[in-house]
């Protein structure tokens, strides 16, 4: 009579079994987790372009709040004065003379600058400093403006360095507000009045 052979597994073998298995079961929940942090990364990632591009327009095309420093524009603007600026002006081409406008400065086109509108192009301008008894005249180029601080003689503008480019311009002060003796106290309070407009806070050097 023939013998019957049952096949036995090891302990090895029982032992892969079982791996195999619980891998099986743990895939797909990990697959699941994968999926799931993936999509909230791109969700996260989807939200913030859309509120840069959000912030981004309204800067550009609104205005902001500013806070200024430094003497060139006193006494009309004093050191640690808030503005409010506002761009669409100068995407209309409505700069006029006599406008105090914010401007890339020309020397360091990482820094906002603060000055006056003293001419436009065609305009003819004094290009001499308070103290010279010479005065020299020129005209503003087509395409420039001619920007001078209120203090002249502690301003750095177009003396210096020359007609500006209007495409430097970032806008026109229209409303400002004092920090100390004016119609706010601190720069918190003016921050959650004009919280409807911008939040768009920099530091305004005016050399």
């Amino acid at each position: 009579m023939g013998a019957r052979v049952v096949g036995t597994c090891g302990a090895g073998g029982w032992r892969r079994a079982r791996w195999r298995a619980g891998r099986a079961s743990w895939a797909p929940y990990h697959c699941r987790m994968l999926r799931n942090a993936l999509g909230k990364a791109f969700r996260f990632l989807g939200y913030t372009v859309q509120y840069g591009c959000i912030a981004h327009c309204a800067f550009e095309y609104l205005g902001g709040i500013v806070v200024c420093s430094g003497p060139s524009m006193e006494p009309t603007i004093q050191n640690s004065d808030i503005v409010f600026s506002e761009s669409l002006s100068r995407h209309f081409y409505c700069i006029r003379k006599g406008d105090i406008v914010i401007v890339k400065s020309p020397n360091d086109p990482k820094s906002n600058i603060c000055k006056r509108v003293i001419g436009l192009e065609g305009d003819k301008v004094c290009t001499s400093n308070p103290s010279d008894f010479l005065k020299s005249h020129s005209y503003v180029p087509k395409g420039h403006v001619w920007l001078e601080g209120d203090n002249l003689r502690n301003s750095t503008d177009s003396r210096c360095y020359g007609p500006v480019p209007y495409g430097l311009i970032r806008g026109r002060i229209c409303l400002k507000c004092r920090t100390q003796l004016g119609l706010y106290e601190n720069v918190e309070h003016a921050a959650a009045h004009f919280n409807c407009y911008s939040l768009n806070f920099c530091l305004l050097y005016t050399p």
